[in-house]
C-alpha cells in the first residue's frame, strides 16, 4: 500500500514527510564514497552514511557544515538534504572542497523544486531551492571539481550530484 500526503493540490508519497531521505541516495553513494568520510547533516546517527563520521549540530554542537574537524585526509563528504538549510550553500560547498584530499569525492542529495512542500515559502526550514542545473553549473564553473555527474529528479523529488576534487 502506498501511503500518501496531500499538499497544495498535489499528492506525494508519505515517506517524503518523514525524513531520512539519505536512504534513497546511499545505494549510489556506496559506489564512490570509500575510505574516511563525513556525513554532513545526517540528523540521526542511524541515518548516517555507513562508516561515515556524522556531523550534525543536533547530535554534537562542536561541529557543523562550516566547521569540520581539522583533518585533511578525508576521502569523501556525503550530505543528504542539508544544503537547502544553510545560509550560504556556496560557502559551505567551497569549504567542504577545502576539507577533502585531492581525489576526494563530494556526494550530495538535494530536494528538488518539483516537491511543493519543500519550497522555502512552504517549509520554513528550507532557505534555498536548488535544482540539478544550478548545482551542475556551480560544480562545473568553480574550477575545483572534475568528473561531475548530476542526476535528474527521482521518485523522491530529489536529485544527486557527485564530483571529484582535483585541486
Amino acid at each position: 500500500m502506498i501511503e500518501t500526503i496531500f499538499f497544495e493540490g498535489e499528492v506525494y508519497p508519505k515517506f517524503q514527510s518523514e525524513g531520512r531521505a539519505s536512504q534513497f541516495a546511499i545505494p549510489y553513494a556506496l559506489h564512490v564514497c570509500k575510505g574516511r568520510g563525513y556525513d554532513i547533516g545526517c540528523k540521526k546517527q542511524e541515518w548516517a552514511f555507513p562508516g561515515a563520521i556524522c556531523i550534525d549540530p543536533e547530535l554534537d554542537p562542536t561541529y557543523h557544515a562550516l566547521h569540520l574537524p581539522e583533518d585533511n585526509q578525508i576521502d569523501y563528504i556525503f550530505s543528504s538534504h542539508c544544503a537547502e538549510h544553510l545560509v550560504n550553500w556556496v560557502d559551505a560547498l567551497d569549504y567542504w572542497h577545502s576539507r577533502l584530499k585531492v581525489g576526494g569525492t563530494l556526494f550530495i542529495y538535494l530536494p528538488e523544486y518539483s516537491q511543493r512542500y519543500w519550497r522555502p515559502w512552504s517549509n520554513r526550514k528550507h532557505i534555498h531551492v536548488l535544482t540539478p542545473e544550478l548545482i551542475r553549473d556551480y560544480l562545473m564553473s568553480r574550477g575545483m571539481w572534475h568528473k561531475v555527474f548530476v542526476s535528474g529528479v527521482d521518485l523522491n523529488n530529489s536529485f544527486m550530484a557527485m564530483a571529484q576534487k582535483y585541486k
